[in-house]
């Protein structure tokens, strides 16, 4: 993960003139080169020597096309001096406990900024403040207890599993409005601790996973801009008419492993371009009303459930051709329904066999 990441990053800067360490008496060859200095040619030292005017790497860090990696070194604060033209700041497996002010000053120009699996349980207010052009900020795997109010405007991707966040809060996200992606699984939240419409703000977002906590519904107040939203190993126990209203562009809902034993009648419905549809290892006891009306979705996940039936509507329209897409994946496999009493025709709009899995694989 950590070498696709760079490798991504350094494409992106890939038209950058590559930063090129000049030794102390390279000036020397210069004035030779214009006619100035003495007839003797000079005599280059063995070690190279930085030229002081320049822009400096940090001490065992490397950088290259934009690019600082500081990471795996046991660091305890952010490098001083780091290059004003970095895009990319790479300090991820370190032993930073704070980030402080003006830790990143003059770094204006940086996109991304990789923090993760550090001891960080304290950010500063202003600390991201010089950061006006950031894009991506990584800070899973720390020991944060609440996001920072003040992050950069132009923040589009927010990755901050695996930390102690217990609250989620407005004030946070009310600014935000090119995030596209927030990452939040592997936190000690609760659904009380997710102030309602707290992501409401964001126009743009598209994705969001919290998974792994311990909260029992669905946020309320999400963006209508979400296509993928992940809430998978939560403790929801049903989908109610309000849970996912507002949600017209959402395409892929993650629901495996919770609770939930009640979809409502019409729920679904407030999801009209729904692709994919996860709800193994729940608790239903009948497959979630509404499928046969959904004329894009593809593939629905039922397998480990307590399911005893299978209507022959509950997956496709009464009429033929009137569903927009075919079904490529559906599994009814670990729930007490005995697929011998499945009726043919409750696949009718599935054209490939193979889609179909129904058996316990015991």
């Amino acid at each position: 993960m950590k070498a696709t990441l760079i490798v991504l990053l350094l494409v992106q800067v890939s038209w950058a003139s590559p930063f090129q360490q000049r030794g102390l008496f390279d000036f020397m060859l210069e004035d030779e080169a214009s006619g100035a200095g003495s007839e003797e040619k000079p005599i280059k030292p063995d070690v190279p020597i930085f030229d002081p005017l320049g822009p400096m790497c940090p001490f065992r860090c490397q950088c290259h096309l934009r690019v600082v990696q500081c990471s795996d070194l046991g660091l305890e604060t952010v490098p001083k001096d780091l290059p004003p033209d970095t895009m990319l700041l790479d300090l991820q497996n370190n032993k930073i406990t704070e980030i402080k002010d003006g830790d990143f000053k003059n770094l204006k120009n940086l996109h991304s900024l990789i923090l993760v699996n550090n001891k960080i349980s304290k950010i500063s207010p202003a600390a991201f403040a010089p950061l006006v052009k950031l894009e991506r900020l990584y800070l899973s795997k720390n020991q944060l207890k609440e996001l920072p109010e003040k992050m950069p405007k132009s923040l589009q991707e927010l990755r901050a599993h695996e930390n102690e966040i217990s609250k989620v809060r407005k004030a946070v996200f009310n600014e935000l409005n090119q995030m596209i992606v927030i990452e939040l699984g592997t936190n000690p939240l609760k659904s009380s601790g997710i102030e309602k419409g707290a992501f409401q703000g964001m126009k743009k977002l598209s994705y969001i996973r919290i998974a792994d906590t311990n909260i029992t519904t669905i946020p309320q107040g999400l963006p209508s801009s979400l296509t993928e939203l992940h809430l998978d190993g939560n403790k929801i126990t049903k989908i109610d008419g309000d849970s996912l209203k507002g949600l017209n562009n959402l395409a892929k809902l993650g629901l495996s492993f919770n609770s939930i034993s009640v979809v409502e009648n019409g729920s679904l419905a407030n999801t009209p371009h729904l692709r994919e549809l996860h709800l193994d290892n729940n608790k239903l006891i009948k497959v979630p009303g509404g499928l046969a009306e959904h004329k894009y979705i593809q593939v629905v996940y039922l397998h480990n459930n307590n399911i005893s039936a299978v209507g022959s509507n509950d997956f496709c329209p009464p009429g033929y051709n009137t569903k927009k897409a075919s079904y490529s994946g559906v599994s009814l496999f670990s729930n007490p329904v005995q697929y011998w009493e499945i009726q043919p025709s409750t696949f009718r709009c599935v054209y490939v066999r193979s889609a179909i899995q129904l058996g316990n694989y015991k």
